[in-house]
């Protein structure tokens, strides 16, 4: 019989997230000092999206996350005064060094800001802007990235113009302190860009250089949509393929295909980490469609980062899986009863050679999750920690948020070859 009295608990607890107050885009994200680092939108005061800081975390395995210090926070009367918005780490003169978007009253005046760690390890931010507002038609500007190519440093940044077109700008940055901009890197009249990547907005703009399987070299530019013209303004997220065209006045981005990144309707805002064997990505998932403004008040918490995945080329087709570190949470093996399994930990993981559903059920009966797409002839994964559910058809992801109710319990079914294992971090 259902036990009423027993709800799962739906806080993310593998997951970067403090334990109280509001999380959005990842930020930051490096490796330095023997330690991956990654910092990330934050409100320490309450479950929302204002007074919004720098949290960080840090971590040597990818597994066990250590809580560090906020990083940036807004400072009344500067450049930041209204926010220090998302961007990235870079490394300048072997030193790690935060590039954010700075906003001083309102998102169209943003600009861009650094900050340096200090001789006692905290951040100090610059009083002066490497980059100001363009200004002219763009309506919205935010969400820094640096990239390498043909030898020189360039910065990308997000945006909109007035008559609702996306755009991604680029600069040149070898003069870390002292942006030029040079033009766009892309807009949304590009034909593949128009047809994957709809939206007003292109937010925080990540470009990445995947081998492709054949030997080559593809450029990969990952875009979030904004739509502002309806209620729902979060669009998913697009992956384009490419090549970066460095023979006119500033480095251009030509698309050749494009998917979504993630199928699920719960996933924003990642930032990718190219690294010396592979690329890395965390995205954001959030509270907003099962939770009420008073629920998530009561709760005193609001999103989460993803589990770090790994991204690859398959010819045109960017695959994201889980990073290999990510087996290290298996614990205790959970009992499968044939092809399913009922599952009363908050914090699992389930394997299959085909398909697998998902659910929750309860005294009402089951409600559906996830389950695999049909037509997908290949294994299945899914990591389970809290309401933060992230499945894997192969290659393919898909990020939902599920919270129990009281008395429900997690199921499971597969095609064949389940097997099934709680999560929790390794003992120290």
């Amino acid at each position: 019989m259902t036990d009423l009295s027993t709800v799962l608990d739906p806080f993310p607890h593998l997951h970067i997230r403090p334990p109280q107050g509001w999380v959005n885009d990842p930020n930051g994200i490096g490796h330095w000092e023997g330690r991956w680092h990654v910092f990330y939108q934050y409100n320490p005061d309450a479950p929302v999206h204002e007074n919004i800081h720098w949290g960080h975390a840090s971590s040597t395995d990818l597994l066990t996350w250590r809580d560090e210090p906020v990083a940036l926070a807004p400072r009344p009367g500067t450049i930041d005064a209204a926010g220090a918005w998302s961007g990235v780490a870079t490394m300048d003169d072997g030193e790690p060094v935060l590039v954010y978007t700075a906003v001083p009253d309102v998102a169209a005046n943003a600009g861009v800001a650094l900050a340096h760690r200090g001789a006692d390890g905290a951040w100090v931010p610059d009083d002066a802007l490497a980059a100001p507002a363009p200004g002219g038609d763009l309506r919205e500007i935010r969400d820094p990235f640096l990239f390498t190519a043909g030898g020189a440093r360039y910065a990308l940044m997000g945006g909109g113009r007035t008559d609702g077109t996306p755009v991604v700008l680029v600069y040149a940055a070898d003069d870390l302190g002292h942006w030029e901009l040079l033009g766009d890197l892309l807009d949304g009249s590009d034909p593949v860009a128009t047809g994957v990547a709809p939206g007003k907005i292109w937010e925080c703009p990540q470009l990445v250089a995947l081998p492709d399987g054949a030997g080559r070299l593809r450029w990969v530019l990952i875009l979030s949509l904004w739509d502002d013209s309806g209620d729902h303004h979060l669009q998913g997220v697009a992956a384009l393929v490419g090549d970066l065209d460095l023979s006119g006045p500033h480095p251009a981005f030509r698309p050749a295909a494009g998917q979504r990144l993630d199928t699920g309707p719960d996933f924003y805002a990642p930032q990718a980490v190219a690294g010396p064997d592979r690329t890395l990505l965390w995205g954001w998932t959030w509270e907003a469609r099962f939770r009420s403004a008073a629920e998530v008040a009561g709760a005193g918490w609001a999103g989460a980062l993803t589990l770090p995945r790994e991204l690859s080329l398959d010819g045109d087709r960017v695959d994201s899986v889980p990073a290999r570190e990510l087996t290290g949470l298996r614990r205790a093996r959970l009992p499968v009863a044939g092809s399913g399994a009922e599952v009363t930990v908050p914090a699992w993981e389930a394997v299959a050679d085909g398909g697998l559903v998902v659910g929750l059920r309860g005294r009402d009966g089951e409600r559906e999750v996830w389950r695999t797409p049909a037509g997908a002839h290949v294994g299945s994964r899914v990591l389970v920690d809290g309401s933060v559910v992230e499945a894997f058809a192969g290659p393919d992801a898909h990020t939902v948020r599920a919270y129990p109710g009281p008395g429900e319990v997690w199921t499971v079914r597969a095609g064949g070859g389940l097997s099934v294992w709680e999560l929790g971090r390794p003992s120290p």
